[in-house]
């Protein structure tokens, strides 16, 4: 491996991380949203969003190849596809609300404030420990290249 995909496999994660921050944010300020669309004139809350990940490291041999050959990197994080919770809505007794059903219910979004702060949290630890490994490898560089004066 060479310093330039390190800064690949790192900028990789970067996105990957700053997305999944955003989504969590969405999360977030939907929280409280009854109506995020309408289906058959009823309405349809807010459902928690979810972002799955997967390594880009490709074990083809052309894959391997041309990545040696072009100096660019294969390694990394992408984000696969942002996914919907299917976790139960919250029913809440909420009579006058304008989007009660006939008994009298608000379902809520399935979006939990607390689970979003600490997925949150992780999505910036995460996001701060590859700054710091870009911020290493930009360092070693640098070094190299004062040696080689």
């Amino acid at each position: 491996m060479n310093f330039g995909s390190s800064f690949g496999i790192s900028a990789s994660a970067l996105t990957a991380q700053r997305l999944r921050m955003d989504v969590i944010s969405s999360n977030v300020a939907n929280a409280e949203t009854t109506r995020a669309s309408v289906v058959d004139g009823k309405a349809v809350p807010y459902r928690r969003k979810l972002v799955v990940m997967e390594a880009t490291e490709s074990n083809k041999f052309s894959n391997i190849l041309n990545s040696k050959l072009n100096g660019s990197s294969s390694e990394g994080v992408k984000v696969r596809s942002i996914i919907e919770d299917t976790s139960p809505l919250k029913p809440v007794y909420n009579p006058s609300h304008p989007d009660a059903d006939a008994e009298g219910y608000v379902y809520m979004p399935n979006v939990d404030i607390t689970k979003e702060m600490v997925d949150m949290l992780s999505a910036s630890r995460s996001y701060e420990a590859n700054v710091t490994m870009l911020n290493a490898s930009k360092a070693m560089v640098s070094k190299a290249l004062e040696i080689g004066r």
